[in-house]
């Protein structure tokens, strides 16, 4: 696998580009804003987001498949069958959700923008099934070697590629069924300002940020 296509596995960049508004008001709530962007985005839990929004059913539920859509990208053109990109799309739904995050006071700025912190507890799933994904691999690997001087035929790309997927997934899937691990927890501060129109947004540099913080991938980002 690609360090591209690895990272892809690791959900990062999951919210990049992606930004929240909210019509302006005389009461504007920044922590109960923050903690609607961050359910509806991870947990998928749509009720504070449209409620303070306004936005529609349809249109909460789109912002958690979006992300998925954006995750899944790369496995339309890998050949994968069906029933295996359908797992892990299902795999990356659960492990998103599984996120860890605490939002805390809003400090409101003399321009009248807010700056509010989200402690986040980054999930380990991904450090600490690497060994074991490494290991499963390197197995198979060893298998096809034997295989082929046996006098089988050696598998194309295609069919290794699927059953290193297919390897993976198990790993990760066992690993979220034991129940993931955090990390320490760390500080992102978001800015949540007030454009010309008169609404309230968080920007997309912290955005991507807290995405980078809510999934580990130290082991995987120097592949």
């Amino acid at each position: 696998m690609s360090k591209t296509k690895r990272k892809k596995l690791c959900l990062a960049g999951l919210l990049i580009g992606v930004m929240f508004l909210l019509s302006g008001c005389t009461a504007f709530d920044a922590c109960t804003y923050t903690q609607a962007v961050l359910d509806v985005s991870y947990k998928n839990q749509t009720e504070d987001y449209m409620e303070i929004t306004g936005a529609s059913q349809e249109e909460a539920d789109e912002i958690f498949q979006r992300n998925l859509d954006t995750t899944m990208q790369d496995f339309k053109s890998m050949e994968l069958s069906g029933e295996l990109e359908e797992n892990y799309r299902k795999l990356f739904e659960e492990i998103i959700k599984q996120v860890n995050y605490t939002v805390g006071e809003a400090v409101k700025e003399e321009n009248g923008d807010f700056t509010v912190d989200v402690e986040i507890k980054p999930v380990l799933l991904f450090d600490d099934t690497y060994e074991e994904f490494q290991k499963k691999s390197e197995e198979y690997a060893a298998s096809i070697t034997s295989d082929v001087m046996e006098g089988a035929e050696m598998p194309s790309d295609e069919e290794i590629q699927a059953k290193v997927y297919q390897i993976y997934y198990e790993v990760l899937q066992a690993g979220l069924e034991a129940g993931p691990h955090f990390g320490e927890a760390e500080k992102v501060t978001v800015h949540i300002q007030k454009t010309e129109d008169g609404v309230y947004e968080i920007p997309s540099e912290d955005l991507k940020t807290l995405d980078a913080s809510m999934i580990s991938q130290e082991k995987l980002a120097d592949l």
